[in-house]
């Protein structure tokens, strides 16, 4: 009887509110097709995968291919390049959109605020390939205006920025820092602006300058949606995007540029070893997954949130 009332209730449910759940449906099929049957396909990461005998008929081979990458030469090489751009980008692009959410969130002229955030979201609409185009101009040898400049100051003039490995992590983080700042700035700038007046204008006049009310009221009013960014951004510690990497590598500057997604790409695409490109991918994902859950508990443990 029980579980016939919870079936009529269900039926009486989707009778009354079917035009929501139409809405939900697109989005609903979207994810079913597009983000759940693909794993379908994560089989072959312990198969010795061929197109003549599809993924079904391929043998199963087990953990060879997860073997195979841990003993490929290149396995730390490639490990330590993740890990460095992606501790790099999270430990210089992190606070910068917080910083700029509070300096415009003390701007007193609301046209020179819009103005201001108009100019810091620009660069996110910005294509990777468009970026890395601007950078290779900017930063040529022979007409970038950036030796240009230290020409003037008695430098060669012909450096190759792009080619020298010793640049490349900063142009990569520092690139992405200018581009994603003013557009991760906004989560920020939507919980500055629940913050209750009252605790300014008390803070106001009980003395406290404009730097102490950041300190003492901003930043802890927004600390519950800084440490949930931290915790997302924490989530994709090995997940650096390969297109802007593949863009800025070359010979030059590979041995520091190769990061698990191009050499996924190279393996997957450029040498059609898919059941070990897609070990890689599989064992990079389980360890992005692992990282979370333990930055979330940390999180919970020692702040009260969490995303979960």
């Amino acid at each position: 009887m029980g579980s016939k009332r919870k079936f009529t209730n269900l039926f009486k449910s989707l009778k009354r509110n079917w035009l929501l759940y139409v809405f939900v449906m697109p989005a609903l099929i979207h994810i079913i097709l597009f983000r759940y049957w693909p794993m379908f396909g994560l089989q072959i990461a312990f198969k010795r995968y061929s197109f003549a005998e599809g993924i079904t008929g391929s043998p199963w081979v087990g953990l060879y291919w997860f073997n195979k990458f841990v003993a490929s030469p290149r396995f730390l090489e490639i490990i330590k390049n993740t890990l460095s751009l992606s501790l790099y980008s999270i430990i210089a692009g992190f606070p910068m959109p917080i910083i700029l959410a509070l300096i415009l969130n003390n701007v007193k002229s609301e046209k020179w605020k819009r103005f201001s955030q108009t100019i810091t979201y620009m660069p996110h609409f910005i294509s990777t390939v468009v970026l890395v185009g601007m950078m290779s101009l900017f930063f040529s040898p022979s007409s970038g205006f950036v030796n240009t400049i230290f020409k003037w100051f008695g430098g060669s003039g012909q450096i190759y920025f792009m080619g020298m490995p010793e640049y490349f992590p900063h142009m990569y983080v520092w690139s992405g820092v200018w581009q994603g700042m003013g557009w991760g700035s906004i989560i920020y700038l939507a919980a500055l602006a629940g913050v209750d007046t009252s605790l300014h204008e008390a803070a106001r006049i009980d003395g406290a300058n404009k730097f102490q009310r950041v300190i003492h009221i901003d930043i802890p009013n927004i600390l519950p949606t800084i440490i949930i960014v931290l915790i997302m951004n924490c989530g994709s510690i090995l997940g650096v995007g390969y297109e802007k990497v593949y863009l800025m590598q070359n010979s030059l500057n590979s041995g520091v540029s190769e990061v698990i997604s191009t050499y996924v790409y190279k393996m997957g695409l450029g040498r059609q070893q898919y059941s070990f490109s897609t070990a890689i991918g599989l064992l990079n994902n389980v360890v992005n997954f692992l990282v979370l859950i333990i930055v979330n508990k940390l999180a919970d443990k020692f702040s009260g949130t969490s995303l979960w």
